[in-house]
């Protein structure tokens, strides 16, 4: 069973720059930091609501992240959702076929995790985590509530969606997007045509109850935004290339 989004990969050039922004500017408390040598990383999860963002930090340009890095510059890199048994869903979807990175769980910094190789979901590249202790949602100022997600077929990739992970689907304009539920965040499959034909991750959304309060921290930070009716929109050069929404509802 598939409970939420446990949290989205973000990679970072700087664990520390990162943190300046989404730790001591966004108010995002950190919940786990540590340096994983398998994975060539140094990562920090921070608390979203009832999700996390992850910022991981490349450490041996050897590895994926690295070269993520080196190709793509920082953005955003993974989608990871929270399993009660990731053991049990490797074993399941590697006998139905679906293209797999690991086929039984590692260590990592959200518990015992496991990749399923991008092609699996349309070049998304999705991670499997079952936490080994179990802790309450810390207080954040914002909450994780959507991840826009590029796609050459949404209504396509959302049946896929819901094949693998039985999250529940709904057609919007006419089927020309698709909204994917993931416990309370939404997956918003758009047209790669609609965003400069860019597939995979787009944007994240965080929802606050005091948007005033947000848009201080950030001009305290001199972080660069727009400003909407109810909404505003982070510059990527100030997110660590990650367009960021952030709205009141």
């Amino acid at each position: 069973m598939f409970r939420k989004v446990h949290h989205v990969g973000i990679v970072v050039r700087s664990l520390e720059a990162a943190l300046d922004f989404y730790r001591d500017c966004l108010g995002l408390p950190v919940v786990r930091m540590a340096e994983v040598p398998d994975q060539g990383v140094r990562a920090a999860l921070l608390a979203s609501g009832e999700s996390e963002l992850e910022l991981l930090e490349p450490t041996d340009p050897s590895t994926g992240v690295a070269r993520f890095l080196a190709k793509r510059g920082e953005g955003l890199h993974h989608l990871c959702l929270e399993t009660d048994d990731v053991a049990g869903e490797l074993t399941r979807f590697g006998a139905r076929g679906v293209p797999l990175i690991d086929r039984v769980p590692r260590p990592g910094l959200a518990g015992r995790i496991g990749f399923l190789h991008p092609e699996a979901c349309a070049g998304v590249l999705v991670e499997l985590a079952t936490p080994t202790e179990a802790r309450p949602p810390a207080a954040a100022p914002l909450g994780l509530c959507r991840v826009v997600v590029g796609t050459e077929d949404p209504v396509g990739l959302g049946e896929r969606l819901q094949s693998l992970f039985g999250l529940p689907l709904q057609e919007i304009n006419a089927g020309k997007r698709v909204q994917a539920e993931a416990g309370p965040v939404a997956l918003l499959l758009v047209p790669a045509d609609q965003a400069g034909g860019t597939q995979g991750m787009l944007a994240l959304s965080l929802q606050t109850d005091d948007l005033a309060a947000a848009i201080a921290r950030l001009e305290a930070g001199r972080r660069g935004f727009l400003r909407g009716a109810r909404e505003i929109t982070v510059e990527p050069a100030s997110s660590h290339g990650v367009p960021l929404h952030i709205s009141q509802p």
